[in-house]
């Protein structure tokens, strides 16, 4: 017999658990299967392109966002990191996955900026690696990949790491459009998360009723071979934390 649940933190570690290995997109066990997603490169996966996504260049271009200290999660292979260093931002940009990390440092050998990428989870990069007082903290494909108990890890995750000030700026799955609709509860009955999580408007609202809501509206569509990212089944949102 052993009881080994203390802190929160062993609390969260045993509910990754109770997922099949084959559902794990959020561990640093996950970065294996994230390694042969990435693994071709041809594959026609929209948001390979180097382009970055049309919301973060809307924030840029109307000044809801200004260049400084950026963090970008679950930044595959590099897009948006690489986007933001060709602005000034001073980034930081981490994926689980080797291959991905791989691909984005080709990506910022080729454009001006620097970024300093990381591999391996963030919520365990977050005590070692991470800095305190990032102006932006930017997800877009990372959250809705997460089961309903890391959200607090997210959480607590973002009121460590985003600046006072700060812009926090997610893209993630639309109700009604792609993901699973399962309640929180029924997700943990079935064992899996399949392919991500959707989410409504009201949803966000409340997950980060904490930050003050800046926009929030779908992706737009953007055509192939457009200079950006934009697919309308995905949420695009910007929220702010006060000074």
């Amino acid at each position: 017999m052993d009881r080994t649940i203390r802190t929160t933190e062993d609390v969260l570690h045993l509910l990754d658990t109770l997922f099949p290995p084959r559902a794990d997109r959020w561990t640093a066990n996950a970065g294996s299967w994230w390694d042969g997603f990435y693994a071709d490169r041809s594959k026609p996966v929209p948001f390979f392109a180097a382009a970055p996504d049309e919301n973060l260049v809307s924030y840029l271009d109307r000044g809801l966002v200004a260049p400084g200290r950026a963090l970008d999660l679950g930044c595959g292979p590099g897009r948006n990191a690489v986007y933001l260093a060709s602005l000034g931002f001073e980034v930081d940009a981490v994926d689980l996955s080797p291959a991905a990390i791989a691909w984005a440092r080709e990506r910022a050998g080729e454009t001006p900026g620097e970024v300093r990428f990381l591999c391996g989870d963030a919520f365990h990069l977050a005590d070692t690696e991470l800095r305190a007082g990032y102006d932006l903290i930017y997800d877009s494909g990372c959250f809705h990949h997460l089961p309903p108990h890391r959200r607090i890890s997210y959480l607590a995750l973002l009121q460590r790491h985003l600046a006072p000030g700060g812009r926090f700026g997610l893209v993630c799955f639309a109700d009604g459009a792609v993901g699973s609709e399962l309640s929180d509860e029924e997700l943990y009955r079935q064992g899996r998360l399949d392919g991500g999580l959707a989410y409504s408007a009201d949803s966000l609202r409340r997950i980060f009723r904490d930050l003050t809501e800046l926009e929030l509206r779908r992706m737009h569509d953007e055509p192939p071979g457009s200079a950006r990212f934009g697919e309308p089944f995905l949420w695009a949102a910007l929220f702010g934390r006060e000074s």
